[in-house]
């Protein structure tokens, strides 16, 4: 089943948990930490906006890419002024031309399943980044996956809706499976039932490295998320910073 079709219209309502605002005063401090103090900055794999919204506040021309016309029709009902949304798949973006950052938060990265497809994100990024500009985004852990995650069953009801969240861990590709069942509320006592099953794969970092290598990245530094400190064995969301080093000789738009 395709991903984030009818999750996209209650994605922000079972998020408000997520410290977006918290997440953003990070990731800003990493831009400027190093050198990203303004330009434009495209928000990889954006959803509903909340990170590319919040980012535009702070000062930087924002461009969001997914590839989910759902996630971004609700981002666009919010304030759209001054951000460009293209719905386009990230293995296989296009701009018009190269930006002073990429960002891709809330474990975007982990939908790409395969090395190859990896490889070729990072090989886009590498080719619309300005000389020496900055890419900055996070991962969910294979310790999250194989321990916090895997094999259990997550439940919320409210009255605006309800989900059950079912997860399948499949050690040998190290891919995690979320089957996603959710009840809308549209008026009265009607419910409308949705569901999606969405897969992510857990990287160990010194594959990130290599594949960034090789898509012509310089890799710059690892955190364990929301801190400066390095990544845990027990880490179970990192941050990644590489820096635009080498084109790969990508055509640009």
């Amino acid at each position: 089943m395709q991903a984030y079709t009818g999750f996209a219209q209650v994605y922000d309502l079972f998020m408000d948990n997520v410290p977006y605002e918290e997440w953003g005063v990070y990731l800003t401090g990493l831009l400027q930490e190093y050198g990203v103090t303004d330009g434009i900055v495209l928000d990889l794999g954006c959803g509903t906006g909340k990170i590319t919204r919040l980012l535009k506040a702070r000062g930087y021309d924002m461009i969001g890419v997914d590839s989910s016309g759902e996630m971004l029709g609700a981002a666009m009902e919010q304030e759209t002024e001054g951000i460009l949304y293209l719905c386009q798949d990230m293995r296989k973006f296009e701009l018009y031309g190269t930006v002073a950052a990429v960002v891709s938060i809330c474990d975007s990265i982990n939908y790409i399943l395969e090395e190859d497809e990896l490889r070729e994100v990072f090989a886009l990024v590498n080719n619309y980044l300005d000389p020496g500009g900055m890419f900055v985004f996070d991962l969910n852990t294979r310790y999250k996956y194989e321990t916090v995650l895997g094999d259990t069953v997550i439940c919320e009801n409210r009255e605006e809706g309800s989900f059950i969240w079912e997860n399948y861990y499949h050690e040998t590709e190290q891919v995690n499976e979320y089957d996603l069942t959710f009840f809308v509320r549209e008026e009265g006592e009607l419910y409308r039932k949705y569901q999606e099953t969405h897969y992510q794969r857990g990287y160990d970092l010194g594959d990130v490295k290599r594949l960034l290598q090789e898509a012509g990245l310089e890799f710059v530094a690892a955190y364990d998320a929301f801190t400066r400190e390095a990544p845990r064995q027990d880490s179970q969301r990192i941050y990644i910073i590489a820096r635009e080093f080498q084109k790969r000789g990508i055509k640009q738009a």
